[in-house]
């Protein structure tokens, strides 16, 4: 995988950083997802999700970590082979969690369709859908240029 560098409008990204950041607060000590450990080895099941919590929380903070005053002046995020990974995983937790916290009510068939009611819905739940919908472009972007047929320039 190559260097990406996408310019973003401040503008339109800015508001939403604020749904993202507390999305990541909320998983602090929260997995994203429930986590199943076969058995009941309680001392396993502790040490798994401490080390899953970690890799989550760096996660998150590399991903929030891109909105800094660079990107502020810029309008620009880069990815490169070091943060492609780490990033596409904090864009999940973070879309579940949002999906959790505020979209819950809107249903999982019509956040997939994009049939999403926006006239209806509050100021509140439309930036978390907003915030949704920019983590799955990012991701959608990260796994094109995943893909080994994709020619590097």
């Amino acid at each position: 995988m190559k260097r990406i560098e996408v310019k973003l409008n401040l503008d339109m990204v800015a508001p939403l950083l604020d749904v993202m950041k507390a999305a990541g607060d909320d998983l602090g000590h929260l997995l994203a997802i429930g986590l199943t450990v076969p058995g009941d080895d309680a001392d396993l099941k502790d040490g798994w999700e401490s080390e899953l919590l970690a890799g989550q929380s760096g996660d998150i903070r590399q991903l929030i970590g891109m909105f800094d005053r660079d990107f502020f002046a810029t309008g620009s995020i880069a990815f490169d082979p070091t943060n492609c990974e780490p990033i596409l995983r904090a864009c999940s937790a973070l879309r579940l969690r949002l999906r959790e916290a505020y979209l819950k009510q809107v249903g999982d068939e019509s956040l997939e369709s994009n049939e999403v009611p926006l006239a209806e819905m509050p100021e509140e739940q439309r930036k978390a859908y907003a915030a949704y919908i920019f983590l799955a472009t990012l991701q959608e972007l990260l796994v094109h240029h995943l893909d080994p047929n994709v020619p590097e320039d």
